[in-house]
């Protein structure tokens, strides 16, 4: 591992390499937050795979490139006079010391949970009016309903027991089916959203992040398909020319590989 005088020597050399970038490069001069942002969601994204697919080399070349994007916003910051990457530092520095009281304070703390509690009530002394604030509005529905689950546990709205959340997981699933008999549409994704969002708490319940369950699920299943896709060529067939029995054949060797 490098040494913390090797992390800084580093550090300013991407500083020094976005200056010249911005300066000389004619892509990188025209850039703004603006045209950033779709670009920055993608390398997340592409972050969040690499963390899923537990591949560490590929997770330290996307951290690479999301660094390069607080930079980049961090020099366009510094151009127009509002902000640099010292400030940037220097703020996230400033919140963690004001949000850790246990740590940087006289504060004491029996665990993690208590420290969660306290950082939401942190927050709205800061003058935050509500504690779901902080949770952007384009998240990702299952992403947001996540937060917002976590967020309202943190200054205690929730459930006490797993057994108390999976019992009101199925009185959803009773409310969905009474609407799915009635044939009100509307009604029905009323009620289909109140059961993943009762899915999504009682994921939190067993310790288990319901996106990462959800995209290893995708996973599979695009495995699994491309499998089949895989078996149809090998027989010069189309799959909508293939029978359910025979796709189904497939897809259960497909479980087992």
């Amino acid at each position: 591992m490098n040494s913390r005088e090797e992390q800084l020597k580093a550090f300013d050399r991407l500083l020094t390499i976005m200056d010249e970038l911005r300066e000389q490069c004619p892509w990188d001069r025209k850039q703004t937050m603006e045209s950033l942002r779709h670009l920055t969601i993608e390398e997340t994204y592409e972050l969040g795979d690499a963390i899923l697919d537990k591949d560490l080399e590929e997770v330290r070349k996307e951290l690479g490139d999301l660094l390069l994007h607080l930079v980049f916003y961090a020099k366009i910051g510094s151009e127009t006079k509002d902000f640099d990457i010292a400030d940037v530092a220097n703020g996230i520095c400033d919140k963690l010391i004001d949000r850790h009281p246990h740590i940087y304070g006289d504060v004491e703390v029996a665990d993690e949970e208590e420290v969660k509690r306290n950082w939401e009530n942190l927050k709205l002394k800061e003058g935050k009016k509500s504690v779901l604030e902080g949770v952007p509005r384009s998240l990702p529905a299952v992403v947001k309903a996540s937060r917002i689950q976590e967020k309202v546990a943190g200054v205690g709205f929730d459930w006490e027991k797993p057994e108390q959340v999976f019992e009101k997981l199925q009185e959803e699933l009773g409310e969905l089916q009474h609407e799915i008999n009635t044939e009100n549409k509307d009604r029905i994704e009323a009620e289909f959203g109140d059961v993943m969002f009762s899915m999504i708490n009682y994921a939190r319940f067993l310790g288990i992040n319901p996106e990462n369950a959800l995209e290893r699920t995708n996973k599979k299943f695009i495995t699994r398909f491309q499998y089949l896709e895989s078996k149809a060529v090998e027989q010069n067939k189309a799959l909508k020319d293939m029978t359910l029995a025979e796709m189904d054949g497939f897809w259960n060797e497909a479980k087992l590989l």
